[in-house]
C-alpha cells in the first residue's frame, strides 16, 4: 500500500504530463482508445466515489465559518461559467454541437484539481474544498437545469434524463464513498492515499476516449475550440477573482474562489455529452481538461511566487530594523 501511495503521489504531481502524453497518443493511435468510450460514466463514478471517501465534516466547517464566501463561490460558479459559455456560443455563432459542448462545461461544478491548485497558490484551501464540495453536491439539480435552460435552442435536451445521469455519476457514488468511509474508518483513509492515481487514470481515460473518438473534428477545428475554451477559462478566473475582491474577502479567499470558478469538472461534461449528445459535443470538454491543467498551475505558480516575494520583503524589513 505504501508503494501504491508513493506512485499515487507522483502521478498526481505529474498529472498534466500524463494528460498531454495520452492526448497525443489518442490522436496518433485512436483505435487503441476508442474502446474506453462506453465506460466514461463508470470512470467518472469511480472518481466521485473517491471524492466521497475523502469528504469529512472538517471539509464543511468553512460553510459555517465563512457562509458568505462559500455562497459567493458556489453562486459565481453556476452563474459566471454557464453565462459566459452561453454568451460565447451566441456571440461567436458556434456550431450547435460545439455550442452545447461549451455550455456543458460551463454548467458543471468545479474540477477535482481545483483544491490542489488552491494549495499551490497559497489560497484558502478550506474554502476551496467547501466550495467544490457544495457545488458538486448541488450539481445533480443545477447542472441539468442550466443545460436545459441554456442549450435547448441548439439541440434537444431532456432535463429528466440529464438529472438521472448526474445523480448516477455524481450523487450516488459520493454518498457511497461517504458511507464506506463511515463503515471502514481507518481502512478507508488508507485507501484514500491511492486516490490521486485513480483520478489520474480516470480523467486520462476519459480524455483519451473523447480525443480518439473525435480525431478528425479536433484536427479540423481544435484550434478554434481551444480559443473558445481559453477565453471561457480566463473569464471565469478573472470574474471569480474580482467578484470576491468586490465582496472584500481576504486575498487568500479571492484566489480560492477564482480557481473554483475557473476550473471545471470537464470529465463530467464529457460523460454527459457522450451519453446524451453527438460525439462532437464532448470535444470542448476534452480540450478544457487539457487547458485548465495548464492554466491552473500557471496561475497557482504566479500567486505562490507573489506570496513568497511578499514574505521575503517582510523578512528584509524586519531584519533591517535597528536594534533598540
Amino acid at each position: 500500500m505504501n508503494m501504491l501511495a508513493r506512485i499515487s503521489t507522483v502521478a498526481g504531481n505529474t498529472f498534466i504530463y500524463w494528460v498531454l502524453l495520452f492526448t497525443a497518443l489518442a490522436l496518433m493511435f485512436p483505435g487503441g482508445f476508442t474502446w474506453i468510450a462506453p465506460y466514461i460514466s463508470i470512470l467518472l463514478g469511480i472518481i466521485m466515489f473517491g471524492m466521497g471517501l475523502t469528504l469529512s465534516l472538517e471539509d464543511f466547517k468553512a460553510v459555517f465559518k465563512q457562509p458568505l464566501a462559500v455562497f459567493v463561490g458556489v453562486a459565481a460558479q453556476y452563474i459566471i461559467m454557464p453565462g459566459t459559455a452561453y454568451l460565447l456560443a451566441v456571440g461567436l455563432n458556434l456550431p450547435p454541437e460545439v455550442a452545447v459542448g461549451v455550455i456543458l462545461v460551463g454548467c458543471c461544478p468545479g474540477g477535482t484539481a481545483s483544491n490542489v491548485m488552491a494549495y499551490l497558490a497559497k489560497a484558502n484551501v478550506a474554502l476551496s474544498v467547501a466550495v467544490s464540495s457544495v457545488a458538486t453536491l448541488v450539481s445533480p439539480i443545477l447542472t441539468p437545469a442550466l443545460i436545459y435552460l441554456l442549450a435547448s435552442q441548439w439541440l434537444p435536451v431532456s432535463g429528466k434524463d440529464m438529472l438521472l445521469s448526474t445523480v448516477q455519476i455524481v450523487l450516488i457514488p459520493i454518498i457511497l464513498g461517504i458511507v464506506f468511509k463511515w463503515i471502514l474508518k481507518d481502512k478507508a483513509e488508507e485507501g484514500a492515499k491511492i486516490l490521486p492515481l485513480v483520478s489520474v487514470i480516470g480523467i486520462v481515460g476519459v480524455i483519451s476516449a473523447v480525443v480518439a473518438g473525435n480525431k478528425d473534428n479536433i484536427l479540423e477545428s481544435g484550434l478554434a475550440i481551444l480559443g473558445v475554451v481559453i477565453l471561457h477559462n480566463v473569464v471565469g478566473l478573472l470574474l471569480g477573482f474580482f467578484i470576491s475582491k468586490w465582496c472584500k474577502f481576504p486575498y487568500a479567499d479571492q484566489k480560492a474562489i477564482s480557481i473554483e470558478v475557473g476550473m471545471q469538472n470537464s470529465g463530467l461534461a464529457a460523460a454527459l455529452a457522450t451519453a446524451h449528445f453527438s460525439p462532437l459535443t464532448a470535444v470542448p470538454s476534452a480540450i478544457f481538461s487539457v487547458w485548465h491543467n495548464i492554466s491552473g498551475p500557471l496561475i497557482a505558480t504566479y500567486w505562490a511566487k507573489k506570496v513568497a516575494k511578499k514574505e521575503q520583503e517582510k523578512k528584509l524589513v524586519k531584519n533591517s530594523k535597528p536594534l533598540s
